[in-house]
């Protein structure tokens, strides 16, 4: 057994209960389970005690037992797992309720099923309204070209339509849209972006990232409701999955004000650690109040900026050293240049804020690794925590430089037992190595907070946790892993959605571990993930969800 691992459990066989300052009765209390506190003084436990949203007993039955008054609510957990609140540690939840009250494309496996759905909520709106859906990715089709417009235009002519492939970095617009934001063969490519073009230079449809901005600009804005909506939408389907909390990759100032709004009237299950987009109106405004800590009881933590790079694999918009295998003169695109990134680093900086730059491909990766060091060199000292989001693909000689410059690779598996079927497509095998490289980066020292992406991505975290065990898909395949070298153990997957992302947060005295003190966030499954065989993870069901002591879902 590695040492490291050794340790807390030999500490575990002398080390006294976590147990409170002062014994008071407690509002909640949670008798007969197995716990894995991730609390390295304690490291398994039977049961647990709640007062006013906080852990103030971990132990055995018999301490917990022992402190119970007639007021408290007792919870019979019958052997069953408890593990920390998960984290997502980078999502995106207003998109997420946008799928689940608009066009879910996830799932579709042709070009034909995603017009046939646009075709029947048609069917149930009036014309000239807008249309939107998102989760369409080509690679899953038979043919993996973009798509075209016309098949869709000739299906739905009286409605816009704007479709987000499933990374957002693509979308597909049909002939009104089109024309109702007066894209035409005239039109010139935006800085960051390219229209797709026939033979004749007239818009395909499918437009890559700053492109897509064309089209969506004329959709008519989110209300205030609507978007409060999206929000409730996302949250109850992200508890269903066990989540507590989440790092939502990039809003603008009116969601953060709505969150905080919406923590105020206690409407939030999720713990909200944003991201505030980098072109947003108001950033500056709230880079020079500093950052907003704990707001609404502890439910939201504004602290960090975000960037994208570049764009995404998938859509042959990440910005890559070589050209794309399968493309050859492209090397994707740089949404944010070394420049850029230097100069909202500096800010951060300046203001107390985390930088959180998505970055996929090795150019784009090499490029923020050299703007955060020079940045760095000017702030020294600074508990900066600086991220790069995806860290997808990798040269090898910039693998040890997040450890050297304190960075952390904020990383998601499912990526990588999605994209594993057609990356060597993109990249050609020689630069795989450089791909989702998880073990080679945790050997440097450095933490891989995980997450989904969603909407990108499915919701449920234990499918991240099960690729970095596994890096293999749902189906076992294939058979012993891809680049099995590169897997994790399953204390770091645990860690990955829980105690990582906590640190990530500079949220780790707050939340990731069941600890006296800490905030009551915490999961009970159906069964042992840390134990059973790893085709069994995926069948996880969760079965509670509680958020400061409170259940924010009870499985039926």
């Amino acid at each position: 057994m590695p040492r490291r691992r050794l340790l807390p459990l030999l500490l575990a066989t002398i080390a006294p209960p976590l147990v409170a300052a002062q014994r008071e009765a407690p509002d909640l209390i949670v008798l007969n389970a197995t716990i894995y506190t991730l609390d390295s003084a304690l490291p398994r436990a039977q049961a647990l005690a709640v007062k006013d949203g906080r852990f103030i007993l971990v132990g055995s039955n018999a301490q917990v037992d022992a402190i119970a008054g007639p007021q408290t609510e007792r919870l019979e957990a019958g052997g069953r797992v408890i593990i920390p609140g998960m984290i997502d540690a980078h999502a995106h939840l207003p998109n997420l309720g946008r799928i689940l009250r608009t066009v879910d494309l996830r799932g579709t496996t042709s070009y034909e099923e995603v017009i046939a759905l646009v075709k029947r909520r048609s069917e149930e709106l009036m014309t000239k309204t807008w249309i939107v859906g998102r989760g369409w990715d080509q690679n899953d089709w038979d043919s993996r070209e973009f798509p075209t417009h016309q098949a869709l235009s000739a299906a739905v002519p009286r409605n816009p339509v704007y479709l987000e492939r499933v990374d957002g970095h693509a979308a597909l617009a049909n002939a009104m849209a089109l024309q109702l934001a007066g894209v035409d063969r005239r039109t010139e490519d935006p800085d960051g972006g390219k229209i797709i073009r026939d033979a004749d230079g007239n818009p395909t449809g499918t437009l890559i990232d700053e492109a897509r901005l064309l089209v969506a600009s004329a959709i008519p804005p989110v209300s205030k409701r609507q978007l409060e909506a999206q929000i409730q939408a996302g949250m109850r389907e992200a508890n269903r999955w066990g989540l507590t909390g989440i790092h939502d990759a990039g809003v603008g100032a009116d969601t953060v004000e709505l969150y905080e709004e919406l923590a105020a009237r206690g409407q939030l299950t999720l713990r909200f650690y944003v991201m505030v987009e980098a072109g947003s109106p108001g950033l500056l405004e709230l880079l020079g109040h500093g950052p907003r800590i704990a707001m609404g009881d502890h439910m939201v933590w504004t602290r960090a900026v975000k960037v994208s790079a570049d764009g995404a694999m998938g859509s042959r918009g990440a910005a890559l050293l070589r050209d794309y295998h399968d493309d050859p003169g492209n090397r994707g695109l740089m949404l944010a240049d070394y420049d850029s990134v230097l100069t909202i680093a500096r800010l951060a900086l300046e203001n107390g804020f985390q930088l959180n730059v998505h970055a996929i491909g090795d150019r784009a990766n090499r490029s923020v690794l050299d703007a955060y060091q020079e940045a760095l060199s000017e702030y020294p000292g600074r508990d900066h925590r600086f991220r790069i989001e995806h860290a997808q693909l990798l040269a090898p000689d910039d693998i040890p430089r997040f450890a050297q410059l304190g960075v952390i690779p904020s990383m998601q598996g499912s990526h990588q037992t999605s994209d594993m079927y057609w990356v060597a497509d993109r990249l050609g095998r020689p630069r795989l190595e450089g791909a989702y490289a998880w073990r080679s980066l945790r050997e440097t020292g450095v933490i891989i907070p995980n997450g989904s992406d969603f909407p990108v991505e499915a919701v449920n975290p234990l499918i991240s946790f099960h690729a970095f065990v596994t890096r293999q898909d749902a189906d076992g395949w294939p058979e012993g892993g891809w680049f099995p070298e590169q897997r994790l153990d399953r204390e770091d997957a645990l860690e990955s959605i829980t105690v990582w992302p906590a640190y990530a947060a500079f949220m780790e005295n707050e939340v990731g571990s069941i600890s006296v003190g800490k905030l009551a966030d915490f999961v009970v499954l159906d069964r042992d993930i840390m134990t059973v065989p790893p085709e069994e993870i995926l069948g996880t069901r969760v079965l509670r969800t509680v958020v400061g002591g409170r259940s924010v879902y009870l499985a039926q």
